[in-house]
């Protein structure tokens, strides 16, 4: 008596992945995927998300990097202040034009799952919630049997992203030795303050203590090519002001209110 093959399954979970399934022909043969409706509403609801190492340069320009953990700091770019709200995806569920998107975000609905057993083998995993899946989609997931040039292209920059990510905890493992990510405060000024108001705890680099590492510290720093990205992090700390304005206007509110992440009555 014959069986039906069964397609193996995803266990875990994965961050915004609503129904994470591994690709299979089995399961998604007569699939294709088009644009979502709304191609960022997947995300709209988060106020960070991770960075790569090869991102944080441009993503300082529009974005706070800041850092998971003094024990784990990965780093992650703030899309938005005290509420699950993204600042950067509208309405409609568009990105802010120009403004960098994150690969976390660009290779959605696909990612890459490692074997349970902790090997080296990687497969193609896709968000099965997805809402541009479907049978009538124009860009087919399997043709004549094989993963289309469609899929395979997600498959090339999932691993190309699968590789950034795992340098970067390479990276941060190796900058955790040097004892310069700490706990921060970002503050601001009102207008017609005389002081500055805390709105903010975050992890990032401690520039007293970067610039009290000994000569050889910072060279073994410049040598592992880390200095681009820590400066990078540090420029970026200047958008926490853009993101209170970006909260001011979206929800028509005072500066007082959008720090303090509600109205004041």
């Amino acid at each position: 008596m014959s069986q039906t093959p069964i397609a193996p399954q995803v266990t875990g979970k994965m961050f915004l992945f609503e129904r994470p399934e591994l690709l299979s022909r089995q399961a998604h043969g007569d699939l294709g995927l088009d644009a979502a409706p709304k191609p960022f509403a997947f995300c709209a609801k988060i106020r960070a998300i991770p960075l790569t190492v090869s991102e944080i340069p441009e993503a300082s320009k529009y974005y706070p990097v800041v850092f998971m953990s003094k024990e784990e700091p990965l780093p992650i770019a703030v899309l938005g202040l005290n509420s699950e709200f993204n600042l950067f995806v509208d309405d409609n569920g568009n990105w802010e034009q120009q403004a960098y998107i994150p690969g976390y975000l660009r290779r959605y609905p696909f990612a890459l799952a490692g074997e349970s057993g902790g090997g080296e083998r990687m497969a193609l995993v896709m968000d099965a919630a997805y809402e541009g899946l479907s049978r009538s989609a124009g860009r087919k997931l399997f043709e004549n049997g094989e993963m289309s040039e469609f899929a395979k292209q997600a498959m090339e920059f999932t691993k190309t992203y699968e590789q950034d990510r795992r340098l970067t905890e390479q990276v941060m493992t190796h900058l955790k030795k040097f004892d310069i990510i700490q706990g921060q405060t970002a503050q601001y000024t009102p207008a017609g303050a005389s002081e500055p108001r805390p709105f903010a705890q975050y992890f990032g680099v401690d520039e007293q203590r970067l610039n009290a590492l000994t000569d050889e510290q910072f060279l073994e720093l410049r040598r592992m090519n880390v200095l681009p990205v820590l400066y990078s992090h540090l420029i970026s700390l200047a958008n926490w002001r853009s993101l209170i304005s970006r909260r001011m206007q979206r929800f028509n509110m005072t500066e007082i209110e959008a720090v303090a992440g509600q109205r004041l009555s």
